[in-house]
């Protein structure tokens, strides 16, 4: 099964993202990039790629300590930007960034001790994909509008492990399967 750790936004959240987003779809072009559905928006801490399922127990008993040794924090979704030339459009995160790279660290670090092959480390950038193109796209306009986007705080509680199914079908604009298949309150070590 295809797995990553996240940060859910809340419902309040996203339904402010959700209002930006319909704004940045009504610009010129906008049908040239792929957005990202709704149940998608996360905020990636550790990508661990296809996990054989006897393998999920142990990734999760240790995404479980990284949560219990990090204590809950305040963010927000703020801004945004692009990857690749264009080929992804992002909304960024401010606030308790640290507390988050350091999740996303112990999230990671969950999984090499699990035995997983994340390939090579990088530097973690704060983003939740709101749209990705297989071609440049100017992005300008859509990361203009972004830049004065400021959303309300809210207290990150949680860490989640999701099951991402891409599609099969084939018809376009079909949207990848988001399942949460654990979750793990932060700072439960007391």
């Amino acid at each position: 099964m295809r797995l990553f750790a996240a940060v859910l936004p809340p419902r309040d959240v996203a339904d402010e993202l959700a209002a930006e987003v319909a704004a940045l779809k009504r610009l010129p072009g906008a049908d040239r990039l792929r957005w990202t559905g709704r149940p998608g928006w996360h905020l990636t801490l550790a990508f661990y790629g296809e996990v054989a399922e006897e393998a999920v127990p142990d990734l999760s008993a240790r995404l479980e300590r990284a949560a219990r040794h990090t204590g809950p924090f305040v963010l927000a979704l703020r801004g945004g930007g692009q990857f690749g030339h264009g080929r992804a459009l992002w909304a960024g995160a401010e606030g308790g960034t640290a507390a988050l790279r350091l999740l996303a660290g112990r999230a990671e670090a969950a999984g090499r001790k699990a035995g997983l092959d994340l390939g090579e480390h990088r530097r973690y950038k704060a983003h939740l994909t709101l749209a990705r193109s297989r071609d440049a796209v100017d992005t300008r306009p859509y990361v203009d509008l972004l830049h004065a986007f400021a959303g309300r705080e809210w207290t990150v509680r949680e860490l989640t492990l999701v099951r991402s199914d891409l599609p099969r079908s084939g018809v376009p604009g079909e949207q990848p399967h988001y399942e949460p298949v654990g979750r793990w309150a932060l700072g439960a070590a007391g």
